[in-house]
């Protein structure tokens, strides 16, 4: 196996901020419809592209605040071919709307990269189909040609490299590293994990991330892990496995229950930002190479802008 593709990281000798959990605060405590948890729908009008361009500032902000870097994830994760029709859409319109999400993103670059924090644009991804339930699995070839389309119209855009977020089975995420490959962009690849800290087939998190890694020639730049809280998955994490090396982020739910309890919820848990905070920083104490900090389902500025008081140093 080569060695790892180089990290979009790699020049920067600091940790990075990302955002929160987009849909469940735009839907929550924003007030804001997005069909299908979709928040490329933003993108279609002026009205939801300001929202947007409001929402990443107050993260920016918090970022150059804390002499931290940033990784913009575009609003894209729902917005594969699949999800056109349900959201009224023609695959162009779709299409558009991809590129109009990395566009954003370099526009708020643009307005922040004179305060000084280096800030990485990413195409974000998702699943063919739901984040938490794998559902019927593809093969990884049928994966491939899936996820190929949205890879090549995000990566049109020139985003600093593409992610791949709430992955919850293997077959997917070997599938959309090599659909990623196509491109020759960085790859981030993110395993969603239940209270187990295993994925949602059963797979435990190292064994995925071999598997990923030996059958794309270790393409992913790094791996992260989304969408469940760190109580679930913190003690599986070997601390000498080769494996636990790759992973360099988390994006972490602000609840600990269990992702099906968290579908027959009808209404936020936010869960306590501040203890949030201290799992991120005991995650950081024993395992320092996890450079990239964010949120998941539930979290909001609240949680990032604790993140960024328990582990990182305020430079003014």
């Amino acid at each position: 196996m080569r060695p790892h593709a180089p990290s979009p990281l790699a020049p920067f000798d600091r940790l990075f901020l990302t955002d929160a959990g987009l849909e469940t605060d735009f839907i929550y405590n924003r007030a804001i419809d997005l069909p299908y948890f979709a928040s490329i729908a933003l993108l279609r009008a002026e009205s939801g592209r300001q929202a947007l361009k409001d929402y990443f500032r107050s993260y920016l902000e918090l970022a150059v605040q804390h002499g931290a870097g940033f990784v913009l994830e575009s609003a894209s994760w729902r917005a594969g071919p699949d999800w056109a029709e349900p959201l009224g859409l023609t695959l162009a319109e779709l299409d558009a709307l991809n590129v109009a999400s990395i566009d954003l993103l370099h526009e708020l670059r643009d307005a922040f990269a004179p305060l000084g924090s280096p800030i990485l644009v990413s195409g974000c991804m998702g699943p063919r189909g739901d984040g938490y339930d794998p559902g019927r699995i593809m093969s990884a070839s049928e994966a491939e040609g899936y996820h190929r389309h949205q890879a090549a119209i995000l990566s049109s855009a020139r985003p600093d490299m593409l992610s791949a977020f709430t992955m919850n089975n293997v077959n997917e995420a070997i599938g959309i590293t090599r659909a990623v490959a196509t491109t020759a962009l960085p790859l981030v690849l993110s395993f969603t994990v239940e209270t187990d800290g295993r994925l949602p087939t059963g797979d435990p998190l190292g064994a995925a991330i071999e598997a990923v890694d030996a059958a794309t020639d270790g393409y992913p730049a790094y791996y992260m892990i989304n969408c469940a809280h760190p109580a679930h998955f913190a003690t599986t994490l070997d601390q000498d496995a080769d494996w636990m090396r790759r992973i360099r982020g988390i994006r972490a739910n602000a609840s600990r229950c269990s992702h099906a309890e968290l579908d027959a919820m009808t209404t936020l848990d936010a869960g306590d930002p501040y203890d949030f905070a201290l799992h991120y920083r005991a995650l950081r104490a024993r395992h320092p190479q996890i450079q990239v900090l964010g949120g998941c389902c539930g979290t909001d500025h609240r949680h990032v802008e604790a993140i960024a008081r328990e582990c990182l140093q305020v430079t003014n």
